[in-house]
């Protein structure tokens, strides 16, 4: 399951599509950026002094060695024993040596290339990519005005955020849990789904050996591919989570290993919480994630050598006041720059995530979201899940949220340009300065009129109106102008092009697999 789900127990080939589809079809509604890979030119925030990235490595491999790490997965368990671990019951200690020997294996870059081939996307280097909102139970727009549990048109909907807007570069898990379908055949439907609204990279969740088989073949059938074209090159992902402190379960695990035998991509993210699942220290909190990270790449390295891998960051603090999970905060930024500087260390690529605590669409959320997002940019991290549309701590998927939040993303990419900070002499502009001389202006002269339609950012949802003119036109706040937009995407909205017999397949896959029952379930 995905870090949210132990917070919610504990409280392509043949597509056809273009990338700029989603802008030309988005007119009516909003102008927005292009498609693009932003590129981070930035020189990553590090906080700890080189001695300091050695602590807390020295940190994490004591805890390997020393303490271990419990797998529940028995096929785990047999693995380590062959490669020469101590395993004791469900306790796994391995050696510093091996785990950076495996670490070794992992490759710094790698790419995933989705049915739309135009929207392969870069893992790694100084390529920064955000996903949508993943794996809240409950939905909230403004329209309906209370929290409520998700559906599959919410989720469809979600789903149509994320292929419309071009700053989201794949499409994470289930934006909301659409608990109107039964567990055993969830996946199938919001898979089909996220495979026909949207031509992004796809994720599936580890949650027992049936929805990662089902979700494999579902994208290679949406691919065009054969089954050697599928496991050529990674088509898509997991993201899974430790049970910190200290423990892997069985289903994760398991979907993980069978993604890497058939060369798809992974993605390790411990969800610690500083003060309850993890040390109260930033330090001991980030040295605990790594361990934990670690332990489980180094085995998926020693099975697949140079299988794709990425390690995740999810530390953050609780509020030692009520328990409650808290996002955005200063701990969190630190922690997300920390661990930057170990995913640099030991050569992997690095997530991280947008966040925050929450409940509505509100200046909290902009600002721990803001937090979160520009520690994301600070760190040198790679993939940026839940980049917008998350709320209440992950509980809550919200439209008018994503929406803003995506103003906020936009904003990123601009400033990573190159453009905004160059310095060749019509940037300089001296020719432009003598003209307008001490008396002028800038407005008129024909340096500005050749540049001012793309000389700044143009925003989606802010509204640079004087009090005055805002006030004239309606006095519209942020959340309402984001719900305005929500509905005119959804209005405009064209699902990207897919073959006709294409579509057929999946959709008899998906009769034929909802007939044989789909996944066990306890219910």
């Amino acid at each position: 399951m995905t870090e949210m789900s132990t917070h919610k127990r504990r409280a392509g080939g043949r597509s056809g599509g273009r990338a700029g589809n989603a802008t030309r079809r988005g007119t009516a509604a909003i102008t927005q950026m292009p498609w693009r890979i932003p590129i981070n030119h930035d020189r990553p925030t590090e906080p700890m002094p080189p001695e300091g990235v050695e602590a807390i490595h020295d940190g994490a491999m004591h805890i390997l060695e020393e303490i271990g790490i419990e797998y529940l997965n028995t096929e785990a368990l047999d693995l380590f024993r062959k490669a020469g671990a101590r395993v004791e019951g469900t306790n796994v200690r391995v050696g510093r040596d091996w785990v950076m020997e495996m670490l070794g294996h992992a490759p710094a870059e790698f790419t995933i290339t989705p049915r739309n081939p135009e929207r392969t996307i870069p893992i790694g280097g100084k390529h920064i990519l955000f996903g949508n909102v993943s794996s809240p139970p409950n939905y909230y727009d403004l329209e309906i005005g209370r929290k409520v549990a998700g559906t599959r048109e919410h989720c469809a909907n979600l789903l149509r955020l994320t292929q419309y807007f071009n700053c989201i570069h794949f499409a994470g898990g289930y934006p909301v849990e659409p608990v109107d379908i039964h567990p055993s055949i969830r996946h199938l439907d919001v898979i089909f789904d996220k495979l026909t609204l949207t031509d992004k990279v796809a994720h599936a969740y580890s949650l027992g050996a049936e929805r990662v088989e089902d979700v494999m073949e579902m994208v290679r059938i949406a691919g065009g591919l054969s089954h050697e074209e599928f496991d050529a090159s990674p088509r898509m992902y997991t993201n899974i989570n430790s049970t910190s402190p200290l423990k892997h379960d069985v289903p994760m695990i398991d979907g993980c290993l069978r993604l890497i035998r058939r060369g798809q991509a992974v993605i390790v993210t411990p969800f610690t919480l500083a003060g309850a699942m993890a040390p109260v220290t930033m330090a001991g909190a980030v040295a605990l994630s790594i361990a934990e990270a670690l332990s489980a790449i180094a085995l998926f390295q020693w099975v697949r050598p140079g299988c794709p891998c990425a390690i995740g960051t999810f530390t953050s603090n609780v509020d030692m006041k009520s328990g409650a999970p808290a996002f955005g905060t200063p701990e969190y930024m630190r922690a997300t720059q920390m661990t930057g500087q170990m995913a640099r260390f030991y050569g992997l690529p690095m997530r991280a995530s947008g966040v925050c605590a929450a409940n509505v669409p509100d200046g909290q959320a902009m600002w721990e979201t803001s937090n979160s997002l520009w520690s994301a940019v600070q760190s040198g991290t790679n993939i940026v899940y839940h980049a917008a549309g998350w709320l209440e701590g992950g509980l809550i998927a919200c439209p008018e949220k994503f929406i803003m939040d995506c103003e906020v993303v936009q904003m990123i990419q601009r400033y990573l340009e190159p453009e905004v900070w160059a310095t060749g002499p019509e940037e300089i502009a001296l020719d432009a300065i003598r003209e307008v001389g001490p008396t002028g202006h800038f407005f008129g002269i024909q340096h500005t009129q050749d540049r001012y339609e793309r000389a700044f950012y143009a925003p989606i949802v802010s509204d640079w109106r004087n009090f005055e003119a805002w006030d004239a036109a309606g006095a519209v706040r942020t959340p309402e102008r984001a719900h305005r937009i929500y509905k005119e995407i959804l209005a405009t909205f064209e699902e990207p092009p897919m073959e006709v017999a294409i579509r057929e397949e999946l959709a008899d896959f998906v009769a034929r697999r909802k007939a044989e029952g789909g996944a066990p379930t306890d219910f």
